[in-house]
């Protein structure tokens, strides 16, 4: 039940897009479309093939300056996937080594490594909020999540907001001194 909810919360995510909004944060100058980049998010198995769920970041270009501004995403700084999945391995590791985590995680589903679930423990990132559930501690950003994915089960698309409330807007939680 548990690997349904994390795969249910994860595939929210899937094609969910992200703008730059307001003015230029240099300078406050107009912003105007540059491009769009796609980046994974993470890569879910289901019966030995691979489903890769990404999310779609919209550049933007200031017209005074010049600078190319990146939107808020679900990713803490320095990583390759999604916060979820950072925070699933940090809260993990909490009871297991790295290795098993991320045998776990591959049981669930998940394809990542041992190698980067140890960079994701030893980053220096904000404590995770956790809930008891199924017997586990898992992330709240989990949860919220799969409870995001349900509300939104008849429109067909999770809004990019939306996620980045649910995981806390990660790319802003830049670790203190």
């Amino acid at each position: 039940m548990l690997t349904g909810v994390v795969h249910t919360a994860l595939q929210a995510c899937d094609r969910s897009e992200y703008f730059t909004v307001g003015s230029c944060p240099s300078c406050g100058g107009i912003l105007s479309g540059y491009d769009s980049r796609t980046r994974q998010f993470v890569v879910l198995r289901d019966d030995e093939q691979d489903h890769p769920v990404t999310v779609i970041l919209h550049r933007a270009y200031c017209r005074s300056c010049g600078r190319i501004c990146v939107p808020d995403e679900p990713f803490y700084p320095g990583t390759r996937v999604g916060s979820p999945v950072v925070d699933l391995c940090r809260v993990l590791a909490e009871t297991m080594s790295c290795g098993r985590v991320a045998t776990r995680l591959n049981q669930m589903g998940i394809v990542i490594d041992r190698w980067s679930v140890r960079s994701y423990v030893k980053k220096q990132l904000p404590p995770v909020r956790v809930v008891t559930a199924f017997g586990m501690r898992i992330p709240v950003t989990v949860i919220s999540l799969s409870g995001l994915a349900g509300s939104h089960i008849h429109s067909g698309h999770t809004g990019g907001e939306d996620v980045l409330a649910a995981c806390n807007y990660p790319s802003r939680s830049l670790p203190g001194p």
